[in-house]
């Protein structure tokens, strides 16, 4: 059985309408006033990061890091968001933290999924 990690993403291509397979995603958390890379992961088929980091995080702040500037040019596709940082806070070491991205070339939004 595959367990998914404590923060896990999912990376929809809202222009298309499909999911964002093949972005690179890194995961950091913020030690001592400075961002640490812990884990990085790539979006599969389905536009989701399901194994990125460990299973259980400390409570503290972390940033997720895309590569949405090396997605577009993957498909040929100008964009002026060449990488998109989202910072969040894990308070409750019991619940899984789910941080999806809805992308196109000119525009990003995010929430707090479950």
């Amino acid at each position: 059985m595959t367990t998914v990690s404590h923060i896990t993403t999912h990376v929809l291509d809202t222009v298309r309408g499909l999911p964002a397979p093949g972005v690179a995603v890194e995961l950091f958390a913020l030690r001592e006033g400075e961002w640490e890379p812990i884990a990085d992961a790539v979006t599969d088929a389905d536009g989701r990061a399901k194994q990125l980091g460990p299973e259980a995080l400390p409570s503290g702040s972390y940033r997720l890091r895309f590569d949405t500037g090396a997605y577009f040019a993957a498909t040929d596709t100008p964009t002026f968001f060449p990488e998109v940082l989202l910072a969040f806070v894990v308070d409750d070491e019991a619940r899984h933290y789910h941080v999806p991205l809805l992308l196109s070339p000119f525009a990003y939004s995010t929430y707090r999924g479950s």
